[in-house]
């Protein structure tokens, strides 16, 4: 045997041989920090786990990596399974990890911080998205489990405060594998079929295992898409989910949950009564108000006595015609005043004024007042205007320029 020249793959699959034979190595637990994480286009998951002193490749296939709960991260402190083998072509042994959870705090729990904080980061759990439950709903869908003791809370609550509203029942798992893909189908159905005026969706309290299909990507995405408003109710109070982040309203249990989706069919009674009693008091004030206005008016002088009020009304169109008169006359007479002071002015300005006192006015044949000896030429007719005659004269000389005694 020790002579024996053994191929390179022949040694290889010796040494696998050797190494899938340990008990201890088929099933070992290894702790350690994941770095160089990938994860291929196949869907298998390659990395290393290191601590202070050594290095350990690692593949997780497929199928494994599926089971996981939570994203994997370089940096984080992981305790794996699996078993310890050779890859013949390579000649490395690797460890084949079937599980995985993070070192000194549960999967579940990363994987939910994980969610949380991706969820947030893309924006589903802003208020502004966030859609008003309405006041008086008529129907209310409910998606929990037929069986729990949940949905027998809520449709008791809701049967005792408001069962004038129409409770319709659909029935999904609310507990392992199925349960997220039937609850958020439900929602999708809800909203595609247009059901429901408002959801409750939820379970009764558990662990945090029993609740988590609330805290499944798949559900916070179909509450965040669903245009009918939901009410997140799992678990009891204490207990918090990625649905209730993404809902618009969490409740802290299913009872709760049916307590804030209706109002109260007593406190509504005892408020649609005091709203009769104001209002019988409003109408019993308005009347007194109008009934004195009547009689009020009943009192006045012209529905007492009408001729009254014309005789009154015929005196004050007397005066103000008496009025309008005398403003008539006044206008005329400052009229007439001013065209007396205008006419003065105008005789006083009369050329025939001026022809009065011996004055005439020299005018060409033209009709043109000469008013200078440059106007005619010697032997120019010319005609003075006396007051009442005319006189035609002949120019014989002109004297332009020069002094004349007067």
């Amino acid at each position: 045997m020790a002579n024996k020249v053994f191929s390179v793959s022949e040694l290889n699959n010796y040494i696998k041989d050797i190494l899938d034979e340990d008990v201890l190595l088929s099933a070992v637990y290894v702790s350690g920090e994941l770095s160089n994480y990938k994860i291929y286009p196949s869907g298998h998951h390659y990395f290393t786990m290191k601590d202070r002193d050594g290095a350990l490749k690692c593949v997780m296939f497929k199928g494994a990596a599926y089971k996981i709960r939570f994203r994997p991260e370089n940096g984080m402190k992981v305790i794996a399974f699996g078993r310890i083998s050779v890859f013949p072509r390579d000649g490395a042994y690797q460890f084949y990890v079937t599980q995985m959870i993070p070192d000194g705090v549960g999967d579940l729990s990363v994987a939910f911080e994980q969610l949380k904080r991706k969820l947030y980061e893309e924006g589903l759990f802003d208020q502004r998205f966030k859609k008003p439950i309405p006041r008086y709903p008529k129907r209310i869908a409910v998606i929990t489990s037929s069986a729990g003791a949940a949905v027998r809370d809520v449709i008791r609550v809701l049967g005792k405060r408001y069962p004038i509203a129409k409770v319709i029942v659909m029935p999904v798992r609310v507990q392992g594998v199925e349960a997220p893909a039937e609850i958020a189908g439900a929602l999708r159905y809800a909203n595609d079929h247009d059901i429901a005026d408002v959801i409750i969706t939820g379970r009764g309290g558990g662990s945090i295992e029993e609740l988590w299909a609330f805290n499944e990507e798949i559900v916070a995405r179909a509450i965040f898409a669903s245009r009918i408003p939901v009410i997140s109710a799992v678990g009891h109070e204490p207990d918090v989910t990625i649905s209730d982040f993404v809902a618009d309203l969490r409740a802290a249990t299913p009872s709760n949950g049916a307590e804030l989706c209706v109002p109260d069919q007593g406190e509504l009674r005892e408020y649609l009564s005091s709203v009769e009693v104001r209002m019988a008091q409003a109408l019993d004030r308005e009347l007194t108000r109008r009934r004195q206005r009547l009689e009020d008016i009943s009192k006045k002088r012209v529905l007492a006595s009408p001729m009254n009020y014309i005789e009154d009304r015929r005196v004050a169109l007397d005066h103000i015609q008496s009025r309008l008169s005398a403003a008539g006359s006044a206008l005329v007479a400052a009229g007439r005043h001013r065209f007396i002071g205008c006419a003065s002015k105008l005789d006083a300005l009369s050329p025939l004024k001026v022809l009065g006192r011996g004055y005439s006015i020299a005018m060409r044949d033209d009709g043109k007042v000469i008013k200078s000896a440059k106007d005619v030429e010697t032997g120019d007719k010319i005609s003075l205007h006396l007051k009442e005659d005319i006189i035609i004269c002949s120019v014989e000389e002109n004297r332009h320029g020069k002094e004349t005694d007067i």
